[in-house]
């Protein structure tokens, strides 16, 4: 994408976000992989919201040095020229997070049609070997959590 884009973030009297989306070339555009410190991310414990090539380097050096691998993508369809893309573009990575947060929105458009209350659908489509933890929030009603062993519902 090319042009001015940055995010703007808004609550509503009900406490429901908005979101305005404005971009100028910004790091996840700009950053390139021979400008990652190795050391810091061996440091590191935990490494948030992976995107783009020089991203993905930096999510395998943070794996082999044993951090886990959050992943939020909070999609919005307004950047995305369409809903096939943004599924993509969110789906390209997702097999390398230890840990997910999805909104119910966004897992309606993961499972491309199926029935989003079904949570076997759900752990047939979106759970994968490496994922420790996925989260879907249900804005005032809290949210579903699934491991590999257990899925439940918090909050509501």
């Amino acid at each position: 994408m090319q042009g001015l884009h940055w995010l703007f973030v808004t609550l509503t009297a009900e406490g429901e976000r908005g979101f305005m989306f404005f971009r100028n070339p910004s790091a996840e555009m700009l950053l390139c992989e021979a400008e990652l410190d190795v050391n810091l991310i061996e440091k590191a414990s935990i490494l948030l919201k992976p995107r783009r090539s020089a991203h993905i380097a930096a999510m395998e050096m943070a794996k082999t040095s044993g951090c886990i691998l959050s992943y939020d993508p909070n999609a919005r369809l307004l950047p995305w020229p369409s809903a096939e893309a943004a599924r993509g573009g969110i789906i390209s990575i997702w097999d390398e997070a230890d840990m997910i947060k999805i909104s119910e929105e966004e897992l309606t458009l993961l499972i491309e049609g199926c029935d989003a209350s079904d949570d076997n659908v759900v752990l047939e489509k979106l759970f994968h070997s490496n994922l420790k933890l996925l989260l879907v929030t249900e804005g005032s009603n809290g949210c579903k959590y699934y491991t590999q062993e257990f899925k439940g519902h918090v909050g509501g």
